[in-house]
């Protein structure tokens, strides 16, 4: 077992693996300027991956629920050990707002059913009297999808892996090597997990072109003096054509995004993101016109070639956690395991087989 451990990263993943190796008894070091914050401080907090399913993904679908099937137990310790992570059961509601929409959302739900998912279809009258104040054509409801507060969860990582003494190194990452990770001074170890989201592939070769930045704006809002409440689940839309998220937090808040762009490292909120969050959001529910708008931020998701992570060893003694796409937080829980299975040197289960990372090699475009 390798038992001083570098991990390069502090979002969600970093955390994650961080607490969860310390608990196993590893020493742990976890090196960011900024831990708790970049693209996992301004994530929507939906733990869905049947809503996020599409045919040709079957393996990001099973692994999506392979992870989820591991969250209770997660949350669970989580709070025992950190603070409550915020976790609702409540569900999801995936709706269209026009007939293009309903036929993209029924073919999704033809899918679903194909594969034996839950997903129910609803009409809009229905879905209205689901969820107040929803105006939209059709939908599915989807109970076993969940979601989680972000920042709660983020809070509790933090103190549960400082309750396990993990030490934090407060630089950025400028090398990596075997049994070294540079930052400022070189940090000697016996395994090196890279978990530095958008910014991975500039820590090793072995990740160039393998993970990239990909742009996100989110809102977040709260209803004024007599306006409706915000739903009382997670709500996932499309209008005409463009996705959208409005998730509802315990305070009252909700949670509005998300775009998807190729901006390279650029973190800035564009106009033009922040109108069509709006636009989208009042088209499926109307109320929300009439809301504060509190925070408007931009952060930087870890996309891979493909929609899966990069879970897997990338030489001897440096292990990649990266390239999570839209699903750092619903894949937490599956991606400390296979880390702590690795760093045990255990056998990976077959759900966590397709991450590897020679796998996606062949799919990088030519001059990437």
């Amino acid at each position: 077992m390798s038992e001083n451990i570098v991990i390069a990263g502090g979002g969600v993943i970093g955390l994650s693996v961080a607490w969860r190796a310390a608990a196993a008894g590893h020493r742990v070091r976890l090196v960011d300027p900024e831990p708790g914050r970049g693209a996992s401080w301004v994530a929507g907090g939906m733990l869905a991956p049947v809503t996020e399913a599409w045919p040709g993904e079957e393996d990001t679908l099973d692994l999506g629920q392979e992870s989820l099937r591991r969250w209770p137990g997660f949350a669970e310790d989580l709070a025992a050990d950190g603070g409550d992570p915020g976790l609702s059961l409540a569900g999801t509601v995936v709706v269209a707002h026009d007939s293009a929409d309903a036929e993209q959302l029924r073919v999704l739900g033809e899918y679903l059913v194909a594969l034996g998912r839950s997903a129910e279809s609803l009409t809009g009258r229905e879905l209205g009297r689901l969820v107040p104040g929803l105006s939209v054509r059709s939908g599915l409801s989807v109970p076993g999808d969940l979601a989680v507060d972000n920042r709660k969860l983020l809070t509790a990582l933090l103190a549960a892996a400082r309750k396990r003494g993990v030490e934090f190194v407060p630089r950025e990452v400028t090398g990596i090597r075997p049994g070294a990770v540079v930052a400022g001074a070189e940090l000697r170890c016996d395994a090196v997990v890279i978990a530095a989201g958008a910014r991975s592939g500039r820590l090793h070769p072995a990740l160039a072109g393998l993970v990239r930045p990909l742009k996100g704006e989110i809102l977040r809002l709260k209803p004024a003096r007599g306006c409706l409440p915000p739903p009382d689940r997670t709500v996932r839309a499309v209008v005409e054509g463009r996705p959208i998220y409005l998730v509802p937090r315990a305070d009252g808040e909700i949670v509005l995004g998300a775009t998807q762009y190729e901006a390279g490292f650029d973190e800035a909120v564009t106009a033009k993101g922040v109108r069509e969050l709006l636009e989208g959001a009042e088209r499926v529910f109307p109320a929300i016109a009439e809301y504060e708008l509190t925070e408007i931020a931009a952060g930087l998701r870890a996309a891979s070639v493909d929609t899966l992570p990069v879970l897997g060893e990338l030489e001897p003694g440096v292990l990649a956690a990266t390239g999570h796409h839209r699903n750092g937080l619903l894949l937490a829980p599956v991606t400390a395991d296979a880390v702590l299975a690795m760093l045990g040197g255990a056998p990976l289960p077959p759900h966590v087989g397709p991450t590897a990372p020679a796998r996606a090699h062949s799919m990088i475009p030519e001059g990437a």
